[in-house]
């Protein structure tokens, strides 16, 4: 892994439309499922204005995905800038209702990770690898997928991001899906720490698919993940995410019993003064991702004199 560059390191492009974030803003975290739709899609938050975008399940030089550079296409759709990092090398097409899509027998590249989307310019960025353990090497231990062999493991992308107030820190993470509460846990300790290296004192703000109950075996309880905890013992709070479920069946994971609560926000320096879910359905009633994305209304105000 250190000795692939692609796997360490963060692309930035896109056009900002704006020099500084108002000390009022609006954040949104949205799984994408692999950004089949990168045009549809970002017309689909376009309603909501956002300021900032965190996603994950990005695809670059994909044949499920046209081949695409999947972030940089939503970027343009949004007038945004973005930054993207690889979590995974694919090195197939990907499993039967990915295959189904495919426009080739290959991928150009096969990269696929997360990316933040901002109406401002990025002013430091840095990624950070959060699976200490090779979880989707170990297709002998049951943990990865043989279906989806891969180089990689899940991580997260950091900006700072310029305010009225003063900088502001925000994060696109994913965490591991086939793994345990204990296992994500060490993750998000991982990401804590790294935030804490990167800004010490500073507003952050934290999105992405926490895969929260994704137990193994599953069992879709959200309540008994042990992050939630530990993020509050360092200042977090969870109050910038809407209440209620945020998956549904898709067109890669047409699985409707499949009701979980993934996706979430978390604070700190900040103040929540909206939270809501888009549902992932467009006018035609067809599924953009498996996930609903959810937003924050989020003011810096009480981070003054944090900054």
């Amino acid at each position: 892994m250190a000795n692939i560059p692609a796997m360490n390191a963060v692309q930035l492009g896109g056009t900002a439309s704006a020099d500084t974030l108002p000390a009022e803003l609006t954040i949104v975290a949205w799984n994408v499922e692999r950004c089949l739709f990168p045009e549809a899609s970002a017309q689909h938050l376009s309603p909501l204005k956002p300021d900032v975008i965190l996603l994950s399940e990005v695809d670059h030089g994909m044949a499920r995905t046209a081949q695409r550079h999947t972030t940089a296409e939503f970027a343009a759709e949004m007038g945004m800038a973005y930054a993207f990092a690889v979590e995974f090398h694919e090195l197939d097409l990907g499993g039967p209702t990915e295959r189904a899509l495919c426009i080739d027998s290959f991928n150009t590249k096969g990269w696929h990770g997360n990316a933040i989307l901002s109406s401002v310019p990025f002013s430091r960025t840095a990624m950070v690898r959060l699976d200490e353990a090779g979880h989707w090497f170990a297709v002998e231990s049951g943990a990865s997928d043989p279906e989806q062999p891969r180089v990689g493991g899940r991580m997260a992308i950091l900006a700072e991001l310029p305010t009225e107030k003063g900088p502001l820190t925000v994060v696109s993470t994913h965490l591991e899906s086939n793994a345990d509460s204990c296992f994500r846990l060490r993750q998000f300790e991982i990401l804590l720490d790294a935030i804490e290296d990167f800004s010490p004192t500073g507003p952050v703000v934290i999105g992405g698919d926490l895969n929260t109950g994704n137990h193994v075996p599953p069992d879709f309880d959200w309540r008994g993940e042990k992050l939630f905890q530990a993020a509050e013992a360092r200042g977090y709070s969870w109050d910038f995410t809407a209440e209620g479920h945020t998956t549904r069946p898709s067109l890669i994971t047409p699985h409707p019993d499949r009701v979980m609560k993934l996706d979430w926000i978390a604070g700190r320096g900040v103040s929540p003064v909206e939270v809501g879910k888009v549902a992932s359905l467009d006018a035609t009633n067809r599924p953009l991702s498996d996930h609903d994305a959810v937003w924050s209304r989020i003011s810096l105000s009480a981070s003054e004199d944090m900054s």
